[in-house]
């Protein structure tokens, strides 16, 4: 059988001048220049420019003239310099080309429903539709954009691998057919033929096998695991996603997150050009952070911490504001630095936005100049009259407000303020330019609450899952005052996303059945983790981890805003796969043999 390739498009340079080499690779694109015929030749590892010509083999010349975009193609030719005038420095083989003896057709191409080169770094394919790109999603991943995304996405799974084989983890997989829990998101559930009437369930985390592991003795495991929630899609969000997963057994918090820490620095050092701006990683308190930022997961890159004016403006003539902390409520601030520069339009835009999530309405104060005889600042707002130059004025300073700022106000329960004000952050901050993509802010979120603030459905609804460990120090209180009980949840975020969460976990078998007492869960709902209990009765180890999502931690790794770049065949806003048509109906026959009849509904 004939070789394919002696090398790749990519590697060849001017050291291999004279070299008779034999390269496999997709035309890229063909110019005439009527006695000569350049083609570009693709491959994963890049691009070079092949030339034929009647003198040197008229067969394989009038061979090219048939040859077409995405054409494949194996050549036989010999490594040349090109004249200094054709140099292209923008590639690694822009200084030689290779002059084709032979050539032969291995398979022909229609033409593309969208244009998959890039020249001169121009990607032809980004504006195309994206059901399309998913459609042909084997076309897609011939884009340079999509190749390297891949690549990257190969690298940081094999530095895990191999950073935690170094640490001594071993790697296990766990099911995928498994037992449907009530855990949380939606199961995607799975019918039995060997036993009718039942179904296995895909896993939407290894989380109870991995604590199994734990009981097994097993004390240090990770898996790239593939996990499935039947969940609406987001841009961050797939149905079926891939996770790092690890475990340890006789570990504190602190060490869980010691060796995400330097296994994440390590990562980022060798395989990206981003700079980490805080070295270690920051670990803040959850309350603290809800407070500054409003929301679990801040963009640390930029300031706009929200400050609380609760105390100076109680009692004040502003009816909104005094009404709010009357009623229980909160006032709290944002001060946009140089957003005075905003039209109206755009404050009103940013009104509607805080509309969006439960605000009536954006106060705002614009600081306009500052007096050159004393620290007195010519303000604009509809609400100054109503709150007094005096109070105005003391809220400016407290704000550190500046000429050129705008001061913008949060006032109601402070559930409402936090989200608000914390969605308001963000757009301010894509308004005024503050995120710089080069920058990477890790930060581990500690000490949550074990319990949400709301009841769900009359009972009490786990911040992160029925697993985490109550804090030591609030034990008790889970007898009488359950929801001030801290939890040793902790989250990793990165720019505003969350990409890693854990905890340590429950071990004892008393404790876990008073979690599952206070969220309601009836005899019935118990055993579904009798398995789990049990092995609780036979000398479990004290153990925690960590989770990361890989997709969207390489999504922030590659600047792209959604995780499908980085998948090779994920599913569309709609959780198809456009690519094989999936969903399905199936056969009659597949669904008598399952027992199972179709309800339309």
């Amino acid at each position: 059988m004939q070789q394919y390739r002696t090398h790749t498009c990519g590697e060849l340079t001017k050291k291999d001048k004279d070299k008779k080499i034999i390269l496999s690779g997709w035309v890229n694109s063909r110019r005439d220049h009527g006695g000569l015929i350049f083609v570009d030749l693709r491959d994963r590892e890049g691009l070079i420019q092949i030339t034929f010509d009647p003198k040197v083999s008229e067969e394989s010349w009038k061979t090219a003239e048939n040859l077409r975009g995405e054409f494949v193609i194996r050549i036989e030719g010999k490594v040349i310099l090109r004249p200094d005038n054709m140099i292209n420095l923008k590639l690694k083989t822009g200084e030689i080309e290779v002059e084709v003896e032979n050539v032969e057709i291995l398979s022909e191409s229609k033409t593309p429903p969208f244009e998959v080169e890039e020249i001169e770094g121009v990607d032809k394919a980004k504006d195309v539709k994206e059901d399309l790109r998913l459609e042909y999603r084997y076309l897609d991943i011939r884009r340079k954009k999509m190749r390297e995304n891949l690549k990257t996405r190969h690298k940081i799974i094999k530095f895990i691998r191999d950073y935690l084989d170094k640490e001594n983890f071993w790697e296990v997989e766990t099911p995928s057919l498994t037992k449907s829990t009530p855990e949380g998101a939606r199961d995607f559930v799975v019918p039995s033929r060997l036993h009718q009437g039942k179904f296995y369930s895909l896993p939407q985390s290894p989380q109870q096998y991995k604590q199994l592991l734990m009981v097994g003795g097993v004390e240090k495991y990770f898996q790239i695991a593939r996990c499935f929630r039947d969940e609406d899609q987001r841009g961050n969000r797939q149905l079926e996603f891939t996770q790092l997963d690890l475990e340890m057994s006789f570990v504190n918090q602190d060490e869980i997150l010691n060796l995400m820490e330097e296994m994440m620095i390590k990562l980022v050092e060798k395989l990206s050009d981003k700079k980490i701006i805080s070295k270690p990683f920051p670990r803040l308190n959850y309350n603290d952070v809800m407070k500054k930022y409003g929301i679990d997961k801040p963009d640390l890159r930029y300031g706009l911490e929200i400050e609380d004016l609760s105390e100076i403006v109680k009692g004040c003539g502003f009816g909104v504001f005094a009404d709010a902390i009357k009623k229980g409520g909160v006032v709290r601030a944002i001060c946009a630095k140089g957003a005075a520069k905003f039209s109206r339009t755009e404050i009103d835009k940013l009104t509607e936005h805080a509309k969006e999530f439960g605000a009536k309405g954006l106060a705002y104060i614009i600081v306009k100049s500052e007096s050159q005889k004393s620290k007195v600042f010519d303000l604009q707002s509809p609400i100054v009259k109503f709150l007094g130059d005096d109070l105005s004025q003391k809220i400016v300073e407290k704000m550190k407000g500046e000429p050129g700022d705008i001061i913008f106000f949060g006032a109601d329960s402070e559930k409402i303020v936090r989200e608000v004000l914390g969605q308001i952050r963000i757009e301010l901050a894509k308004k005024l330019d503050l995120i710089d993509n080069k920058k990477l802010a890790f930060a581990f979120i500690i000490n949550w609450p074990l319990f949400e603030e709301e009841f769900e459905d009359g009972h009490y609804a786990p911040a992160h899952h029925m697993f985490t460990m109550p804090h030591e120090d609030d034990l008790e209180l889970l007898k009488n005052n359950p929801k001030e009980v801290r939890s040793y949840q902790h989250d990793l975020v990165l720019n505003g996303n969350e990409v890693g969460g854990g905890s340590i976990r429950i071990h004892k078998r008393d404790i876990q059945e008073k979690i599952f007492d206070l969220i309601g869960f009836s005899e019935e709902k118990k055993k579904s983790f009798e398995h789990m209990l049990k092995a609780f009765e036979y000398g479990p180890p004290p153990h925690g981890g960590i989770a990361m999502g890989l997709d969207r931690f390489i999504m922030i790794l590659c600047n792209e805003k959604d995780i499908r770049e980085v998948i090779a065949f994920p599913k569309s806003g709609d959780g198809k796969d456009l690519t094989m048509g999936a969903p399905s109906e199936v056969e009659k026959e597949q669904l008598d043999e399952l027992g199972i009849k179709i309800k339309k509904v």
